[in-house]
């Protein structure tokens, strides 16, 4: 079972800047692109429409931008 779910919702490592917002930023990212990947895929064998994934896609990445605020990512680019 957990090799499938390794499989089906794969996770890399992280080797930036160790602080807590950035490890949230990245597991939001890769979210982000796991899902953005599965609505591709669903629309290029016709599951969605374009539109339907585009306005998909576009709540997701509101929703990372959001996150970013939020976490207060490259707000401050001189802080340790």
């Amino acid at each position: 079972m957990v090799d499938r779910y390794n499989f089906l919702y794969p996770r890399s490592h992280y080797r930036g800047s160790v602080q807590p917002e950035n490890l949230v930023f990245n597991a939001n990212l890769q979210e982000f692109s796991h899902r953005v990947s599965l609505i591709c895929g669903l629309q290029t064998n016709g599951k969605l429409s374009p539109e339907e994934s585009y306005q998909q896609i576009h709540a997701l990445w509101k929703q990372l931008k959001r996150s970013k605020k939020e976490l207060g990512i490259g707000e401050n680019p001189f802080q340790s």
